[in-house]
């Protein structure tokens, strides 16, 4: 016969164990002693802590983080279909590189390659595979470029040798609102930079000046199909269409990481890819209009007289001889397998649907911040990304900037990003809004709402909380 201050006894041991278990038999994850103490920070615990409680502590943490269909800054994609999502998590554990002990997953990115060169009227070769077009999948547009620029360079360096000429002095020739990853494979390659400089009224590249800088040193004239502060696209077609005027052997690298996905789809007709003689090389993202989350990128030359063979490397440790052109060795194959499926998921016509949705929603929202007084430095009716670039009027009366609009807004949850223009541009202050798949017409009414009730708080208050938000 037990005691009733033995049951009492049992139950109280029970509640002062830190780990105590429910009904089910495992702990209750707020019942352990782990949600009484630190996470571990700078030295790995001693001991194991159970998957579900690691789970928890990990997801409550990121709850802190912001909501990603919010976040208006970004490019990347923020929304895929489980189907998706679940090829995509099937595909994690393989070593894309291992194309012996993967040989499906490599013919995948093949006919991505294909497709998407396809898109860019990229000539084809005879090879007896499935690989036609001349490409590879990479991380993304930063590591497509370091790969293009490489190309380039080697290429120049080679024609100069031959020539027995001095090789050491290489430049390429960009706009000064080029995205950072230039300046770094520049930078990183040893290769000097020659701007274009953006004006107060010119955000793209002038393609006379950009040709005037060519010299015998020019490795190549970087041009861009949307661009990251306004959206806009370059014209690639007058660039090559004055190097062609002037006799002048200089390659143009198109960097269509946002661009390579939305212009076939809404401007078929407009002339900026390989159907252009000038053009040897595309990058294009395909975790940005390319609908796959952040992780892969593409890279396309238009013949392998570009691609100098001595970037190329072949091993054999993997099971078979294989040629690899890229910076990092191992990558999952999830994203891949991600664009794969979205490319025969949505084809053409679902593509078109998509930009052609988000480029309709971006004109109404121009219109819309337009009338609340604002000035508009993109390009709408499909001339530019799906994007809404703008600034507030100059008001010398007027407290607040658009750092300050951008701090009022994320305090309702929207990222959106307040930044001054590209150097040479007089410092102008500036918003964007970048419109992804997701972003739909209510979403957008529900934003323009917060514009409205942003500016309105901004216009009540005094001078001291402004200075708060205003930088």
């Amino acid at each position: 016969m037990v005691h009733l201050s033995q049951v009492k006894k049992g139950k109280q041991a029970q509640t002062q164990n830190p780990d105590a278990e429910g009904e089910s038999g495992s702990p209750y994850v707020y019942g352990t002693h782990y949600a009484a103490e630190e996470l571990p920070e700078h030295v790995m615990a001693d001991r194991e802590m159970p998957a579900d409680v690691a789970y928890r502590m990990i997801k409550d943490e990121l709850s802190l983080d912001g909501n990603p269909l919010l976040n208006l800054a970004s490019f990347v994609t923020t929304y895929m279909e489980d189907e998706a999502q679940s090829l995509m998590t099937d595909a994690m554990s393989k070593n894309f590189i291992d194309f012996e002990e993967y040989p499906q997953t490599a013919h995948i990115q093949n006919r991505c390659i294909n497709m998407i060169a396809n898109l860019f009227h990229a000539p084809t070769t005879d090879g007896d595979g499935d690989q036609d077009c001349v490409g590879t999948s990479t991380i993304g547009s930063s590591e497509a470029i370091m790969l293009a620029t490489l190309a380039m360079k080697k290429r120049w360096q080679n024609k100069r040798k031959a020539q027995k000429k001095d090789y050491s002095r290489p430049n390429i020739i960009m706009n000064s609102a080029v995205q950072v990853c230039w300046e770094k494979a520049a930078r990183y390659f040893e290769v000097e930079e020659k701007y274009v400089y953006c004006t107060e009224t010119r955000y793209v590249i002038d393609p006379r000046e950009a040709v005037d800088l060519v010299d015998e040193n020019t490795i190549g004239i970087c041009a861009i199909l949307g661009t990251t502060y306004t959206g806009q696209y370059e014209d690639v077609k007058a660039i090559n269409d004055l190097l062609k005027e002037r006799n002048i052997d200089c390659p143009i690298h198109v960097d269509a990481a946002s661009g390579g996905f939305v212009a076939p789809f809404v401007r078929p007709e407009l002339e900026w890819d390989f159907r252009l003689e000038k053009v040897v090389s595309i990058n294009v993202s395909g975790h940005k209009y390319g609908l796959v989350y952040p992780g892969v990128g593409w890279v396309f030359w238009r013949a392998p007289e570009y691609l100098p063979e001595e970037l190329i490397f072949n091993v054999n440790y993997l099971g078979a001889n294989q040629a690899t052109f890229t910076l990092n060795f191992s990558k999952g194959a999830s994203h891949v397998i991600g664009q794969y499926y979205q490319l025969i998921r949505l084809g053409k016509h679902g593509y078109q649907s998509i930009m052609r949705n988000q480029t309709q929603i971006a004109d109404y929202l121009a219109g819309e911040l337009e009338k609340l007084g604002f000035i508009l430095m993109s390009e709408g009716n499909g001339r530019g990304l799906p994007l809404v670039a703008f600034r507030l009027k100059p008001n010398k009366d007027r407290m607040f900037d658009e750092f300050a609009i951008a701090h009022i807004l994320r305090q309702r949850g929207w990222v959106i990003p307040a930044y001054t223009m590209a150097p040479h541009s007089n410092k102008l202050k500036m918003m964007r809004v970048v419109l992804r798949e997701d972003f739909s017409m209510h979403r957008c009414n529900i934003l323009i709402d917060d514009f409205k009730a942003a500016l309105k708080s901004l216009e009540e208050m005094d001078q001291g909380m402004i200075e708060k938000y205003t930088q």
